[in-house]
């Protein structure tokens, strides 16, 4: 039955990450920071994580990019998974928009279809007409917008996002969150995204919501069931 589900999501199109009794400590130690950890995220949508500092939420995102191996257990992932970090800063790389975009391109595509390709990507985020632009005149709601289309124009359809508007004020807080919140309701390219948050109010975007405690996570909830322990 599981098998046939992941055919499914795979044959759509749909991202899909599942963890199976995953555990990770870090060399030399007993501790386990994730600790026989259980879930799937099988649809698209916005998923966001809670938890206290300590409780393995930037562990959990890690062991899905890859970037750390689990210590037990399996993670299956069908998915081209990207992330967006906290600072955008430390991820831009070029001095412009369009340099950025264009290193991001995984493709060997004529000049004119990479000009449309980035022309889309700043589109679908808000920053329509800023291929010209020095990153340093973008704010920072803009730079981490700009990281988005960066992960879309890799084609990327599974972002984990580790506290992505932490750094912003609230209004590109908010602008942030609607454009993650219009890229999960396309449904001709699914998208899915899993934003840790420590801001409560965020959680009303979110389409599922899971505390991670103790490097374990809770049962996937409905925002508007969600209690916070």
């Amino acid at each position: 039955f599981k098998m046939i589900e992941i055919e499914d999501a795979l044959q759509n199109g749909v991202p899909n990450v599942t963890f199976k009794n995953v555990s990770f400590s870090w060399p030399g130690t007993n501790e386990h920071v994730i600790n026989n950890c259980n879930f799937s995220i099988n649809k698209t949508g916005l998923w966001m994580i809670v938890g206290k500092n300590g409780s393995g939420k930037s562990t959990l995102l890690k062991l899905i990019n890859g970037l750390l191996k689990p210590s037990n257990g399996v993670i299956n992932k069908l998915a081209n998974i990207g992330m967006v970090f906290q600072n955008p800063d430390h991820q831009i790389l070029m001095p412009n928009c369009r340099s950025e975009l264009l290193l991001n391109i995984n493709q060997n595509l004529s000049r004119k279809d990479i000009s449309n390709k980035i022309d889309i990507a700043l589109n679908k985020v808000g920053l329509a007409g800023f291929d010209k632009r020095s990153i340093h005149t973008l704010s920072g709601g803009q730079k981490q917008r700009l990281t988005i289309a960066s992960s879309l124009i890799s084609d990327k359809n599974f972002i984990l996002m580790d506290e992505p508007t932490a750094l912003l004020d609230s209004s590109s807080q908010l602008a942030v969150l609607e454009i993650i919140k219009g890229l999960t309701k396309n449904k001709r390219n699914p998208f899915t995204a899993l934003w840790i948050t420590h801001r409560l109010e965020e959680l009303s975007y979110a389409d599922a919501v899971a505390e991670m405690k103790n490097g374990n996570l809770s049962d996937w909830q409905k925002p508007f069931n969600f209690q916070y322990n």
